[in-house]
């Protein structure tokens, strides 16, 4: 039903320092690979993915890179995992048992829901983290 690859978890890390800048801004592969510790290689189809799918924009030439197409507040986890995992919600029961179906079911609606956070919500765990690191000697 749903697993969570190393290719979304990178796409959520590359988001969020490309909401990190101002909206005019552009963040090159290299700086956002930096950063983030993300493959550049790896980013760089992540990132194609993203631009194709229309969360990302980019500039080409000497000072191009990536920005976001729209705000963090208006992109959930689950956009990046119906993007980037083919079979992510997709259905596990082949089954002719009614009974199952609908257990199945109920179960992918709760899953599904659970990635309906908007990744604007990442601030308030780096936040979070950042106070747990205050309070460590």
């Amino acid at each position: 039903m749903i697993g969570i690859s190393s290719k979304t978890v990178y796409a959520v890390a590359a988001l969020q320092e490309l909401g990190n800048i101002h909206t005019e801004k552009v963040l090159k592969i290299k700086e956002i690979a930096s950063k983030a510790n993300i493959p550049q290689n790896f980013l760089e189809q992540i990132l194609l993915e993203l631009k194709k799918q229309g969360l990302l924009l980019s500039t080409k030439g000497m000072y191009g890179g990536y920005r976001l197409a729209k705000d963090l507040k208006d992109i959930t986890l689950k956009d990046i995992v119906l993007i980037l995992e083919s079979d992510a919600f997709s259905d596990v029961c082949k089954t002719d048992n009614e009974g199952l179906k609908l257990f199945w079911k109920e179960i992918k609606e709760d899953i599904s829901s659970v990635f309906e956070v908007p990744l604007s919500e990442l601030k308030n765990y780096q936040l979070q983290s950042a106070k747990t690191l205050n309070y460590t000697i």
